[in-house]
Formats: C-alpha cells, sequence, structure tokens
C-alpha cells in the first residue's frame, strides 16, 4: 500500500502502482488549511484559527460544515477522479489542540462522520487519522486507522477496537526502534513501521 498526497500525485501515477498491484491511498489535509495548496484561495477567513506549528498551516473550524462541506468534497472527489482507492484524512483530532476554535468531542465525531460519509459516497474506503481517544466510538464509520507515533505516546491500545472489527491499523513511529515498539504492535495486529519524520522513501518494518 502507498500513501502519497492527493495534489502532488497524477492519475498516471496511480494507474502505475495499480498496474504493480499497489493499493493506492490519498493524503489530504482536512484539518488545517495549508496556504500552499491550490485551493487555499477557497478557504474564508472566518475559518482560519491558529497556527498547528507547520509552516502555512493554521487550524480549520470544523463546526463550519456549511462551509468546510463542500471544500472537502470536492477534495475527495478529486482523489476519486484520480483513480485512488482509500483517503488518508489528515488533522481529525482538533479538539485536543488548541485551535483559537472552542471545539468539543462531539463536534470531532461530527465532523470526521462527515468526511467519512463523504469519502464513502464517491466509492472511497477511508482511514482514522489521529484521533486515538475516538476510534472506539468512530471504527464503525471508518475502514482502517493510520496512526503516528502512538507507542511513543502510550496509545496503541486506543486503537484496537479497529483490529477487533476485523480492520488494519497501519502504524509508524519516527524516533523509537523497531526493536522497541515492534514487539508490542505486533502483538497487536498492526501494520507498523519505522520512518524518518520527512517521509522520504526510508523505511524499516516490523
Amino acid at each position: 500500500m502507498f500513501d502519497i498526497d492527493m495534489f502532488e500525485t497524477s492519475p498516471s501515477l496511480v494507474r502505475q502502482l495499480h498496474s504493480q498491484g499497489r493499493h493506492v491511498i490519498c493524503y489530504i489535509n482536512v484539518g488545517s488549511w495549508e496556504d500552499f495548496r491550490p485551493d487555499a484561495d477557497t478557504f474564508p477567513d472566518s475559518v482560519k484559527g491558529l497556527s498547528n506549528g507547520w509552516p502555512g498551516e493554521r487550524w480549520l473550524d470544523i463546526r463550519r460544515t456549511d462551509i468546510l462541506r463542500p471544500l472537502m468534497t470536492q477534495r475527495l472527489r478529486q482523489c476519486a477522479d484520480k483513480g485512488f482507492d482509500g483517503v488518508e484524512p489528515d488533522l481529525m483530532d482538533g479538539w485536543e489542540n488548541d485551535t483559537g476554535f472552542p471545539l468539543t468531542a462531539a463536534d470531532q465525531l461530527r465532523y470526521n462522520r462527515m468526511i467519512a460519509s463523504t469519502a464513502h459516497s464517491l466509492g472511497l474506503a477511508v482511514g482514522l487519522k489521529g484521533d486515538p481517544e475516538q476510534a472506539s466510538a468512530l471504527e464503525p464509520d471508518f475502514d482502517y486507522a493510520i496512526n503516528e507515533q502512538c507507542f511513543q505516546f502510550s496509545e496503541c491500545d486506543l486503537l484496537v477496537p479497529f483490529i477487533k472489527a476485523g480492520k488494519p491499523v497501519f502504524h509508524v513511529e519516527y524516533s523509537v526502534s523497531t526493536e522497541r515498539f515492534c514487539p508490542t504492535t505486533r502483538a497487536l495486529g498492526f501494520s507498523s513501521m519505522r520512518k524518518h519524520l520527512a517521509l522520504d522513501a526510508w523505511r524499516e518494518t516490523c
């Protein structure tokens, strides 16, 4: 399985990966505004909050589904049009961060389920990216989970509901050795690897 950026990936690359028997996942950001994306100007200032710590990115007011639903639907439609099999919607945990908006757990559940149902309506599988604290509640709405650093932050057990439901958990660590985390995540049934934070080609799998 390859998880690659939607905006930076051509339909021909998706077809090439499919011809090699690969499953191709479409990365999009659903939780923050990015000033470097081609659709950046379509997001009104009213939904842009505080910086999320990455250059050029600001948290989104996920309560405003009237504004964000059509914008995210367009992104998901581009995933489908390019031939992707599924989607990784990133930053689905604004409610746990200092976004500049008074987001609640209920706001996040509502928004995440909206993203999942929209992806499914377009024929895309969809993964829960992050938000392990709500994984049990959201498992029925998602087809798999994608997690960064659950071992480092002692959160891996929260994702077990996906495994119990027969759904995969794709997990990556950046600063912990495979010797430390693989025994734990292998026992849980996760598909785990270690990668550089820069997400270059290097990887070390369990």
